[in-house]
């Protein structure tokens, strides 16, 4: 039970409106460890709470350690919008009763409302790199005493580029200070980072590494790359799928695709890197509506989409690197429900399925 944390009662009181009732395994092993001030490094397959497993105890830290400044204490850093967006609401849901005050920080937007926050003082900032750099630069934040670093997603912001900017960052706050950790997959050239971040962390693995979603069926179909996208259009209307994640590799591959099924009759979208935030918000929004029944994203864009009941994902393009494929595949198979992944697979993509199959440790059936 979360009361057995000795969190304090507002914090309950949250926990209980958002329904929370047994705390999942990254949370059991995880809270502990950080509400007694240790460092971190926690892998965790995505969907089993990972927000909380880092928000509650970081809350509680801050709750019980009160100092009266304009200067935030904690800093949360992910790698896209739509993951900072998702933390942001999530550790609002959890503050609700605390008087900690935030501000979330990422590119694509207008940067006024965040100096604005960042102005009238916050406890707790949630940023992705890039914007929060920019900030840092101007002068616009103050980071030289924050208490905890969160890095969240962390494989992801460093497979993404931004281990520079993280560097930077990180030489702006105080040496002492907690670190954590979380992602889903750690590599291993990963972990060794993350030991010259860490200091003397508790390492915690709840899941076997780089394992899919036990409730996720795996198929794949072999075919030409010119006739993805007919098979594609084909199983969404005789499946009568309603709604499906399709992962592509390019920002432009992303809209091609999403043109084509438009012209098919199919209600979709497109999100990746080089859409506004707007016009991402968006899509996201009318794809778990119901509004439209396909959403085509990149890996980048995808990376913290929080979908209720997923059913479906579709790899239209297997990913360059395997451990995105355990990723993209994350998606569905959540909260105790089944879901199906389905991979198209071109001649020129043998190599790529091989090294995800050699990831997975077994052979993904072909489609009847």
């Amino acid at each position: 039970m979360f009361k057995d944390f000795l969190l304090s009662p507002p914090l309950l009181k949250a926990v209980e409106a958002l329904g929370y009732t047994e705390p999942t395994p990254i949370q059991l092993r995880a809270i502990p460890v950080v509400l007694e001030g240790r460092d971190l490094m926690a892998a965790a397959q995505t969907g089993t709470g990972k927000t909380a497993a880092f928000g509650l105890p970081l809350l509680e830290r801050l709750l019980q350690n009160p100092v009266r400044q304009r200067a935030p204490r904690a800093l949360i850093l992910v790698p896209t919008r739509e993951l900072a967006a998702q933390v942001s609401d999530a550790c609002r849901a959890m503050a609700r009763n605390l008087p900690i005050r935030g501000a979330l920080i990422y590119g694509g937007v207008s940067a006024k409302p965040q100096l604005d926050a960042l102005a009238g003082g916050v406890d707790l900032v949630i940023a992705t790199p890039g914007r929060l750099l920019d900030h840092l630069e101007s002068r616009a934040v103050d980071l030289s005493k924050i208490e905890m670093l969160v890095l969240d997603e962390a494989d992801r912001m460093l497979d993404m580029g931004f281990i520079r900017p993280i560097r930077r960052i990180i030489a702006a706050l105080p040496a002492m200070r907690q670190s954590l950790m979380f992602s889903a997959t750690f590599s291993d050239d990963i972990r060794v980072l993350a030991k010259s971040l860490l200091r003397d962390p508790v390492i915690i693995d709840v899941s076997p590494r780089n394992a899919p979603p036990e409730l996720v069926d795996h198929s794949i179909y072999h075919v030409d790359s010119s006739a993805k996208h007919p098979l594609l259009t084909r199983l969404i209307v005789d499946g009568d799928m309603r709604q499906i994640l399709v992962f592509t590799r390019t920002k432009h591959g992303a809209n091609r695709l999403a043109e084509r099924l438009v012209r098919d009759g199919l209600a979709c979208a497109a999100i990746h890197g080089n859409k506004s935030q707007g016009a991402r918000t968006r899509a996201l929004d009318d794809f778990k509506q119901g509004r439209i029944r396909v959403l085509v994203a990149t890996d980048i864009a995808a990376r913290g989409l929080d979908i209720t009941e997923l059913p479906h994902v579709v790899n239209f393009e297997l990913p360059h690197v395997p451990e995105d494929y355990v990723h993209r595949i994350g998606r569905t198979g959540r909260a105790g429900l089944r879901g199906k992944a389905l991979s198209l697979v071109s001649r020129d993509e043998r190599e790529r399925l091989r090294a995800i199959e050699k990831l997975l440790g077994r052979a993904i059936p072909v489609a009847a």
